[in-house]
């Protein structure tokens, strides 16, 4: 069992009250008669209910903004280490006492574009046979700790810290079971984790940056789930009761309530409570900013200056016929049409070329006329290709061609125009693509800070480092040199490499907005190269 922490808080807990509960006129309790189930409406039929509506959605739209929950800026800095991380909030309180709904109004007020919501309910134990018939007839005590598995809580918990990509349990709780799919969370700005024993294990709590409990009336705890595990579990009013005053009540005093001395902000009402979310929203802003990640592009721009291109790049033989595609392609008066058919010519040789890089075994076949031939097969599982959206995927037709039946994932990178981060906003890889080899594509690198993520999000899903392949039309030297310091044993593979960029980070000479040529739509006022640019088709 997780033991709770006998020790004070790192520093003293601060209670927030003397605000009316929002909706209510005069009143600081919800209406229980209001909240209760109709009588006589007997058992409902059992719904699907499971812990993913209480994690995260893709993203949370507000009234002010949309905010990405899936999604991520860059946790890293120019050496492809990690920076800061990212800060947790703990949520703690007794059950149905409000914390989801805190936990939104926060992540609505703190107005930040990454966020991960984390529920506790994911993290139930698989129970035994013995313990599923318990269960079933609410003979099973989920309010004690021995009911959650801490060791994946605190596991799951670092990782995000850290920014990496974690896979959580979904939760059914009509069949008291994890389900067989399980869903895949990134690090953010903020972490918020939620549940009933937040702060009941030593570890978890030293890992939260700032512990918060939500403290609500009991008997609007008791009508509330009441009409929770009735109208959204299929339970009955006799067996909620009865599993309320055999386990849940018996618990929180037991575990629960002597939690609450241990964090910074109690929270009395909940939701109700606008003094105590403001107050923890202003704190929560003054640790973002001590915390805040600048991408810094000057010293991605000279940090290897005259130094010689690494030996992990290979640039395609730049014979008479691909200098003259190049010369087509970058003439800025050359039709779309040609654009397109050329630079897919200079696709397919660019694949081609790559593929050499792959590991080969010897093998013998033999011929139609009963002949042995000594020759190589590839040695690898599997073929992934990854494009970074929207230009590389164009790069997909060359691949599907002379690679058969290849998976194809794709990453949505978008540079944040106000601070120059990449973020992250769209990932859908193939499973298990820790085993392949896997063909990154875009078709232009400047600063190489989008392929840095693109590269890390790989990592982040147990890619093996030196079985990444980074594929691009046009290279700049300063995204050469970035990619290859960050990460030496990624294959960097492309058909030419300029010298220069501009002071807005533009390949010079280049080739220009490669996204807006290929698909005719318009160009941005500064004719940036596609990686700068955030698209969202």
């Amino acid at each position: 069992m997780s033991s709770t922490m006998s020790s004070p808080p790192a520093y003293p807990g601060i209670r927030i009250s003397g605000c009316r509960a929002l909706g209510a006129e005069g009143s600081n309790a919800e209406s229980l008669d209001r909240l209760l189930p109709p009588v006589g409406t007997g058992r409902s039929p059992r719904k699907r209910t499971t812990s993913q509506c209480k994690s995260e959605p893709p993203l949370l739209r507000t009234s002010k903004r949309t905010i990405y929950t899936a999604g991520r800026p860059p946790w890293y800095n120019e050496h492809g280490t990690q920076s800061k991380e990212a800060f947790a909030i703990g949520l703690g309180g007794g059950s149905a006492s409000g914390k989801t709904t805190v936990a939104r109004m926060i992540i609505e007020a703190l107005d930040v574009p990454w966020v991960v919501l984390l529920s506790m309910d994911s993290f139930y134990k698989v129970l035994t046979e013995q313990q599923q018939e318990q269960a079933a007839h609410n003979n099973f005590n989920f309010d004690h700790p021995d009911a959650f598995d801490f060791d994946l809580i605190i596991s799951t918990l670092k990782k995000l810290k850290q920014g990496k990509s974690v896979k959580v349990p979904i939760y059914d709780f009509t069949t008291h079971s994890r389900k067989k799919d399980w869903k895949t969370l990134y690090g953010a700005n903020v972490i918020i984790f939620e549940g009933i024993m937040a702060f009941a294990d030593k570890t978890l709590l030293e890992l939260l940056d700032m512990k918060i409990f939500v403290d609500t009336d009991s008997d609007i705890r008791l009508v509330r789930r009441l009409r929770r595990d009735i109208s959204e579990r299929g339970r009955d009013i006799e067996g909620v009761i009865k599993q309320y005053n055999k386990f849940v009540k018996p618990s929180f005093d037991q575990y629960i309530q002597p939690t609450m001395r241990l964090a910074d902000i109690v929270v009395p009402r909940g939701s109700g409570n606008t003094v105590a979310i403001d107050l923890i929203v202003q704190h929560v802003h003054s640790q973002l900013e001590e915390r805040k990640l600048r991408w810094d592009m000057a010293a991605l721009a000279s940090a290897h200056q005259c130094h010689p291109l690494p030996r992990t790049l290979s640039v395609l033989k730049s014979t008479p016929q691909v200098r003259g595609m190049h010369t087509i392609i970058r003439d800025k008066e050359t039709s779309r049409d040609e654009f397109i058919f050329y630079s897919k010519r200079l696709m397919r040789l660019l694949i081609e070329h790559a593929l050499s890089f792959l590991p080969f075994q010897d093998c013998v076949v033999q011929t139609p006329q009963g002949q042995d031939y000594a020759g190589k097969c590839y040695a690898g599982k599997q073929i992934t290709g990854v494009s970074i959206l929207r230009a590389g995927e164009t790069m997909e037709p060359a691949l599907r061609a002379v690679c058969k039946d290849v998976r194809i994932g794709t990453i949505l990178i978008q540079t944040n125009q106000l601070t120059g981060e990449p973020e992250l906003h769209y990932l859908r890889l193939p499973k298990d693509i820790s085993d392949d080899h896997v063909i990154l594509m875009d078709c232009t690198v400047s600063t190489g800070a989008a392929a840095m993520m693109a590269v890390r999000v790989l990592l982040d899903h147990d890619v093996p480092e030196d079985k990444i392949f980074l594929l691009s039309l046009l290279m700049a030297e300063m995204g050469v040199h970035s990619v290859a310091y960050a990460f030496p044993r990624v294959r960097i593979i492309t058909t030419a490499v300029d010298k220069r960029v501009n002071d807005l980070f533009r390949i010079i000479p280049g080739i220009g907005n490669f996204g807006d040529r290929y698909f005719g739509t318009d160009a941005v006022p500064d004719g940036s190269d596609e990686e700068e640019v955030a698209y969202t088709g």
